[in-house]
C-alpha cells in the first residue's frame, strides 16, 4: 500500500487514517497475547490496551484529538511506570511492533519514519535493567 504523498498531508491521511492504525495495532496485539515476556503485563482483557494504543498513534501521527480527550496529557512514562520495562521486555515490544510495521506494506520512508519513532519510544520507557 504504497501512497502518494501530497503537500500538507499528514502521515494519519497519509496511511489510512483510523483503519490503517486499527490494523496495525491489531496486527501488534496477536504478536504480544502469544508472548510470554510481555502478556503478563497487560490485563486479561486487551480491548482498552489496544484501543488506547492507535487512539495515542493516530494523535502523535496527525490524527484527532481523541486521546487527549479521553485520557489527557499522554505521560507516557509515568503510565508505564508501575510496570519493570527492562531491555528485554523493550526489545519484545519492538519486534512485535516492528512485524506489525512490516505488514502494513507502508512505502521504504514511512516506514522507516513510523519505526524510529517507534524505537525511540520502546527505549524512553525502559525503567529497570535487564
Amino acid at each position: 500500500m504504497q501512497l502518494k504523498r501530497e503537500p500538507g498531508q499528514t502521515a494519519y491521511e497519509r496511511w489510512g487514517g483510523e483503519a490503517f492504525f486499527t490494523l496495525l495495532i491489531d496486527r501488534f496485539y496477536e504478536g504480544v497475547s502469544a508472548d510470554p515476556l510481555l502478556r503478563p503485563l497487560y490485563p486479561e482483557d486487551l480491548t482498552e490496551s489496544k484501543a488506547h494504543l492507535a487512539l495515542f498513534l493516530m494523535q502523535y501521527w496527525g490524527g484527532p484529538r481523541q486521546y487527549s480527550e479521553q485520557r489527557g496529557h499522554p505521560r507516557l512514562r509515568m503510565r508505564h511506570a508501575p510496570f519493570v520495562i527492562g531491555t528485554a521486555q523493550a526489545d519484545a515490544w519492538l519486534r512485535h511492533m516492528t512485524d506489525a510495521v512490516h505488514a502494513a506494506g507502508l512505502s521504504a520512508s514511512d516506514q522507516s519514519e513510523l519505526l524510529d519513532y517507534l524505537t525511540m519510544a520502546s527505549r524512553s520507557l525502559i525503567n529497570a535493567s535487564g
